[in-house]
C-alpha cells in the first residue's frame, strides 16, 4: 500500500501516540506503534497495557492495508528530516516500509501486527462532558501532590467523585493534599482512581479553549478520554481512597492574608539554600502584621519578610519548601488565605474568593 501525508499532521500525530508505547518490555510489539490504512485515513495506536492513545489522520490513497508495527522513536525523526511538507510512505508484502519525500528516502523494516494486544471496548460506560480547559485546570492543579512510591499505589492516582452535580479531583500524598471542585452535569454519583500518568498524558493534549469539550466514559475498570481527535484510554486503580473530606480542617485560630506573588518570591528566594539532597524545611513566623520566613541549611542562611494580615495568636511553623511553593503557582487569585490551628498541624491554603479549590500541607518538626 502506498499513502501521501502531510509531515506535520504525521509528526504530531505519531508524537502524541508514542508516550502510550512501552519503553521496554517483553513483548516487542508493545514498544510500536500499530499502523492501519482504512477509508482514506491513517490511524495509530500506541497502548502499554496500562494506557492506550488512538488517533487517525486523512491521507491521498487507493489502497487498503493491513496492520504493522512501526519503530516509532526512529520513524518520527525520520519523518520530521524530510526536506518536504508532503511525505510518501509505501508499504511491502515483506513487512518494508519506504520513506520519501522529494530525493531523501529511507528503508525501514515494521513487525508482524499479530502480537498486538487487542484494545478493550472504549464506548461503554457512564459519560460526562468537560470544557477542555477545565479538564486541564482540574489536572494541572492538583497532579503534582500525587504519590511517587509504590507504599499505596492507589495514591499514585487522582480520585475523580462526582457527587449531586458536583465533579471533586484530589490527589495526596503522605505529606499533603490537593482538592479542586466544579460542577458538572451528570445524573450519577460516581467515585474512580485514574493514574497520574494518564492525567499528565491528556493535559499535555488538551486545549486551552473553553469552546472544545472532552468525554470522559467510565467503567469498573477502565476510563476514556475522547478529545479533538484523540482517544486515550486507560485502566483503573483500585483499592480504596483515602476519606479525603474528614482531613481537612472545618475552623482555624490563624488566619492570614497574604499576596500571592510576594510568598512566591520569598519561598523561590528560599530555596536556592534547599536541594534535593538537602531538604531543611523553611520555618515561617506569623506574627503581627508580616510573615518572617528563615531556612539554615549546609549552604548558608536565609532571612526574608513579607506583610500580611494576620487574625489570631502568633504561629511559628516549619514546611518543606517546594509542598508550600506548589500550590501558590496554580491559585489564580492574587492574594491567598493560610489557615492554621498549631504550629504541628497541617495548614490549610485556599483562594482569597471562592471554594473550588483547598490545598493541606503538614507542618515539619523544627529544631
Amino acid at each position: 500500500m502506498k499513502i501521501i501525508c502531510n509531515k506535520a499532521s504525521l509528526s504530531e500525530a505519531l508524537t502524541n501516540v508514542s508516550k502510550a508505547a512501552a519503553d521496554k518490555s517483553t513483548i516487542p510489539a508493545l514498544e510500536g506503534v500499530k499502523i492501519v490504512l482504512a477509508n482514506g485515513n491513517l490511524s495509530f495506536t500506541g497502548y502499554d497495557l496500562e494506557i492506550g492513545i488512538i488517533t487517525s489522520i486523512p491521507v491521498v490513497s487507493n489502497d487498503k492495508g493491513e496492520a504493522v508495527i512501526i519503530d516509532v522513536k526512529n520513524f518520527i525523526s525520520m519523518i520530521r528530516s524530510m526536506p518536504t511538507d508532503e511525505v510518501a510512505i509505501e508499504f511491502d508484502d515483506n513487512l518494508g516500509i519506504h520513506i520519501s519525500g522529494g530525493v531523501t528516502k529511507y528503508d525501514i523494516a515494521a513487525l508482524s501486527a499479530e502480537e498486538f494486544p487487542a484494545v478493550p471496548a472504549t464506548d461503554e460506560g457512564d459519560e460526562i462532558v468537560l470544557a477542555q480547559s477545565v479538564l486541564k485546570s482540574l489536572i494541572n492543579e492538583t497532579v503534582f501532590a500525587v504519590a511517587t512510591n509504590d507504599t499505596k499505589p492507589i495514591f499514585k492516582g487522582e480520585l475523580f467523585e462526582i457527587e449531586d452535580n458536583r465533579l471533586n479531583v484530589v490527589a495526596l500524598d503522605s505529606f499533603r493534599m490537593a482538592v479542586r471542585s466544579e460542577t458538572v452535569k451528570c445524573s450519577e454519583n460516581m467515585k474512580f482512581v485514574v493514574p497520574a500518568k494518564t492525567l499528565n498524558e491528556v493535559s499535555r493534549m488538551l486545549k486551552d479553549e473553553d469552546d472544545l469539550t472532552v468525554s470522559i466514559r467510565v467503567t469498573k475498570k477502565q476510563v476514556v478520554f475522547n478529545f479533538s481527535g484523540y482517544m486515550v484510554f486507560s485502566r483503573l486503580l483500585e483499592g480504596e481512597f483515602h476519606n479525603y473530606r474528614g482531613s481537612i480542617p472545618k475552623t482555624s485560630v490563624t488566619e492570614v492574608i497574604i499576596s500571592k506573588k510576594e510568598l512566591i518570591d520569598c519561598l523561590d528566594r528560599a530555596s536556592l539554600l534547599i536541594s534535593e539532597r538537602i531538604k531543611n524545611p523553611v520555618r515561617c513566623i506569623f506574627d503581627g502584621g508580616s510573615l518572617k520566613i528563615t531556612c539554615s541549611t549546609q549552604i548558608g542562611k536565609f532571612e526574608d519578610e513579607n506583610p500580611a494580615e494576620i487574625t489570631g495568636p502568633k504561629i511559628e511553623i516549619g514546611f518543606n519548601c517546594r509542598y508550600f511553593l506548589d500550590p501558590l503557582k496554580v491559585i489564580r487569585d492574587d492574594k491567598v488565605k493560610l489557615l492554621m490551628n498549631s504550629g504541628n498541624l497541617p495548614m490549610k491554603i485556599v483562594p482569597l474568593d471562592g471554594d473550588d479549590y483547598t490545598y493541606l500541607v503538614c507542618a515539619v518538626r523544627l529544631k
